[in-house]
Formats: C-alpha cells, structure tokens, sequence
C-alpha cells in the first residue's frame, strides 16, 4: 500500500508476538475510496430494484397481450411490441444484477486495502531490519516492487545459503550432514542439515561462464546451545549477512584405506604394468607411488569417496604398504618407477 508512515511503534532488534502491529499507513484514501463504493453499491442496488420493478410490469403485460393475441384481439405487431418489451425488461435486471456484482466485489477490494494499511506481524521474531521513519511515504502497487519497511526473522531458527558448483550438486542431497563454519566464531564447527536445493541454476554473467545451483543450510540448534544460555528467549547468535563456509557430507565411511589427494597421480597403463596389451597400452589410469625395498613401485588403484585433503583407495594397495606422499608436482611429475626414495621423519 502506498501512503504517509502515522504509526511505526517498533525499534529494530525489538522482539515481537505473531499478531503484534508493525505499522501503519494514513487510511484516510482508502477510507474515502470504501466510502466511494459502498455508495456505488447502494445506487446499484436501488437501480436493480427499478429493474424488478420494471419486469414485474412488463410480465404482466406480456401475459394479457398473449391471451389477447391468442384471441385476435390485438395485432401481430402488438403482440410483438410486448414480447420486446418483456425481453429488454429482463436483460435489464440481469444487467443491474451484474452491476450490484461488480460494485460487491469493488467494496470488498476497498475494504482489503483499508485493512492492508495496518500491517501486523505474521510470526513471532525480532525485526531485523527497519527501513523507513515515522512521517515517510512509502510506495506498494501491483506493477511495481514496493518499499521494504521492515524484516521479521525467526533468528532462532538461522539458514545457510550457499553456492554449489554444477559439478557437485548432483552429488547433494537433502537431510545430508553439514559442518558449519561463521567467520565470527573462529576455529568453531557447527552441526546442520541440507534443507532445501534449487532446482534452477543461478547462473553468473562471467567469462567463465560459472552455473551455481542455491543449497539452504538448517544450523542446528543443539550444535550452539551454549551461545544460548542466559540470553533471552529472542536471542540468537548469528544474524543475517554473516559469511560462513560449509562442508556438506555426502557420504560416510568408516575403516578404510585413504590417503592423500596429491598421492594420486595418472599414468598410462603400460607405464604401470609393461605386461599390458597393447590395445590398452595408452589407457590412462589411477594409480599411487608404494615404497617396496627402498624404491618406487606404481600400483593401479581404485578410488573412492573424498573430501578436501583425502581419498579413499577402494583396490589396489594393502593397509600394511606404505604409500608415497609429498607435494603433488614432486609426486606426479618428478618421481619415477625403481627411484629411490628416503624416508623423511615427520
């Protein structure tokens, strides 16, 4: 609703009941348009009366000119005459019918913006975010976005909003575990739960052309229960804007083989196994460094599941050998078949 701001009784960061009124709009317009159509009804009204009135009457003539044409008295014409006369009476009083239809519907739709100028709170919360002054003139049309007054948010019950890549939404699902971490609260973790996944991209104009899909992130309670204690019933922790950096976990595993991402390097079959067949000699395939007599042996393997740093090997090394780690490039580009490796101590 557009309009003069006459009563603003709440502050931001004022805690407020599901019912509570937020704010006020002058009524004044809105009074004088319901004042308007409720006139327009009743003269509408009054005009659908007259219609009656008027069918009644020419029912009645209908009537005596049939018996009359029925017995010769009256002519062809007559007899017409009273039939269009009937017919007009009664389009008539379907007309003002509509029109009292219509005024009804313009009364109703006065009165919803008269009460539309006293906006109350559709829920218990805090208001987040207040954006206009007493005395302000606001703006709210059908064709047009409106002035945000205010925020109400259940703080209480705090979302995550974050970005996932293309590449790994399809691997997200809702209910999946989620490790939270606010830049407020450092060297902190807090638990949630996938709540919600976009089913459109939200793709950003980029050379890269980068397509994101929104995950919304529950914060659980019961991981901050602790920030809670003392503190009004009102009370949170977080607010809105903060910056977090979430881990989803997609999956688990438990007592398996993992190691580093940087162990894993790519190599050509043959230059694994020099037995290969030479239909499969080029073939590229995973495979990790494994320290035998003092030496680098590459082993073919299957991975798994990973997360930032590690990969599981499903195949393809044993728990009790030992595996080849260092920096990626040293791993993958300097180190060779038969080199000789030293141990450092960690």
């Amino acid at each position: 609703m557009s309009g003069e701001i006459i009563d603003l009784p709440v502050l931001e960061g004022q805690s407020v009941k599901k019912g509570d009124l937020l704010v006020r709009i002058n009524p004044d317009i809105y009074q004088s348009v319901v004042n308007r159509s409720v006139a327009g009804l009743e003269n509408v009204r009054a005009s659908l009366q007259q219609a009656e009135a008027g069918l009644r009457e020419s029912e009645e003539s209908y009537k005596r000119s049939k018996t009359l044409f029925d017995k010769g008295v009256i002519s062809k014409s007559d007899w017409d005459k009273a039939v269009s006369s009937y017919e007009i009476a009664k389009a008539n009083r379907e007309s003002a019918r509509f029109s009292v239809q219509s005024a009804m519907a313009s009364v109703s739709e006065a009165q919803d913006n008269l009460k539309r100028t006293a906006i109350f709170s559709p829920a218990d919360g805090t208001i987040s975010k207040l954006n206009v002054e007493l005395g302000e003139r606001v703006v709210g049309t059908v064709q047009m976005t409106g002035t945000e007054i205010m925020r109400v948010a259940n703080l209480r019950s705090m979302e995550v909003e974050v970005d996932v890549n293309e590449n790994d939404i399809i691997k997200v699902n809702e209910k999946d575990s989620v490790n939270v971490e606010v830049d407020a609260y450092l060297k902190r973790t807090f638990k949630g739960v996938v709540t919600n996944i976009a089913n459109s991209a939200n793709s950003v104009a980029s050379v890269d052309q980068v397509t994101n899909f929104k995950v919304r992130i529950h914060i659980e309670e019961s991981s901050y229960e602790d920030l809670l204690q003392g503190k009004p019933s009102t009370y949170s922790p977080f607010r809105p804007g903060m910056t977090a950096t979430v881990d989803i976990i997609t999956m688990k595993k438990k007592d398996v083989v993992a190691v580093p991402i940087s162990a894993i390097v790519i190599k050509k079959m043959s230059e694994i196994d020099p037995e290969t067949p030479e239909e499969d000699a080029d073939k590229r395939q995973e495979a990790v460094f494994v320290m035998k007599d003092g030496k680098a042996e590459l082993r073919a393997v299957q991975t798994g599941i990973q997360d930032n740093t590690n990969i599981e090997i499903i195949s393809g090394v044993e728990k009790e050998d030992e595996i080849i780690t260092g920096p990626y490039t040293l791993v993958s580009k300097n180190l060779k078949k038969g080199d000789k490796v030293v141990v450092k101590p960690k």
